[in-house]
């Protein structure tokens, strides 16, 4: 049985559109829900975030007071094109235009803890996925690093751009990529600016699994079908991963107040350059509305 929740109820536009299959416990959160009504931006603004926030507490509570020996899967995708662009751009530059600390560490550390809880299987063992179908940037690219698997469909582009604008992505990039890759290379995806394809980074352990575009679904079906053959195996490797992988929420705020003062240090130049991305996004977003 599915069903379509809308969470949280407050806001008037729905940024998450969340398919719950209570009968396979696999829940499914589409970003970007309303752009299909309001063309916008497909990057992490303040409502998604509040979103994501309210629905990783509202089904973690649920997971704790269960009694069941399967293990519960969250799929994180999109309701567009792409996957996420990342940060809102357009916050950021006002709030640092306005030396607004504060603002900007608090944007931040709601981003942190949300990709912590997905890595952290939101508290109460459950195996996150991210379906890319798409680009993902910046903090979506970081979102998706989040996860324990990682699924892209061909055609997905990936990369960290935060360096055109001499920033770096503090999110959760290094600590999570470190997991995956020697932290020599996850330095140099952090650093290069450049845009990389889902074939390339699944050659190198970042992404774990490419399928044919149009498969993405199918193949988090057999994500879920393999864990279920050993659910007891599998909710100790969590227990596992979390003791010897597991990465820690101190160390990530740590790293996004670092983030947050070199934001603050930016100059007019880089400035001008997160402004002409904002305008690109918003170009994008027109075309595929059109």
């Amino acid at each position: 049985m599915s069903v379509v929740q809308p969470f949280p109820r407050p806001h008037s536009g729905r940024t998450l559109r969340v398919v719950e299959e209570f009968d396979r416990d696999v829940y499914w959160c589409h970003m970007h829900a309303n752009l299909a009504r309001s063309p916008g931006r497909a990057c992490f603004t303040l409502p998604l975030i509040d979103d994501i926030l309210s629905y990783q507490r509202h089904l973690g509570e649920r997971m704790r007071q269960r009694d069941r020996d399967s293990v519960a899967h969250v799929v994180l995708t999109s309701d567009t094109d792409v996957f996420n662009l990342g940060g809102d751009l357009e916050l950021f530059s006002r709030l640092i235009r306005e030396r607004e600390r504060e603002g900007l560490l608090d944007y931040a550390r709601q981003c942190v803890r949300g990709v912590h809880a997905f890595h952290a299987g939101l508290g109460a063992g459950v195996h996150s996925i991210a379906l890319i179908q798409g680009s993902a940037l910046g903090g979506g690219f970081e979102a998706a690093l989040s996860c324990h698997t990682i699924i892209a469909e061909q055609g997905a582009m990936l990369g960290l751009p935060e360096v055109l604008f001499d920033l770096f992505p503090g999110m959760g990039a290094y600590s999570f990529l470190c997991k995956r890759v020697s932290p020599r290379v996850a330095e140099k995806l952090m650093l290069d600016g450049e845009m990389y394809s889902a074939e390339q980074l699944h050659a190198i352990g970042v992404i774990d699994a490419v399928v044919p575009r149009g498969e993405g679904r199918q193949a988090v079906e057999d994500v879920v079908r393999a864990n279920r053959r050993t659910p007891r195996a599998l909710a100790a490797m969590h227990q596992v991963r979390e003791l010897a992988q597991g990465v820690n929420l101190e160390e990530m705020m740590r790293i996004t107040e670092i983030w947050v003062d070199t934001a603050l240090r930016l100059g007019d130049k880089s400035l001008r350059t997160m402004d002409r991305l904002v305008r690109a996004q918003s170009r994008r977003t027109g075309i595929e509305a059109a």
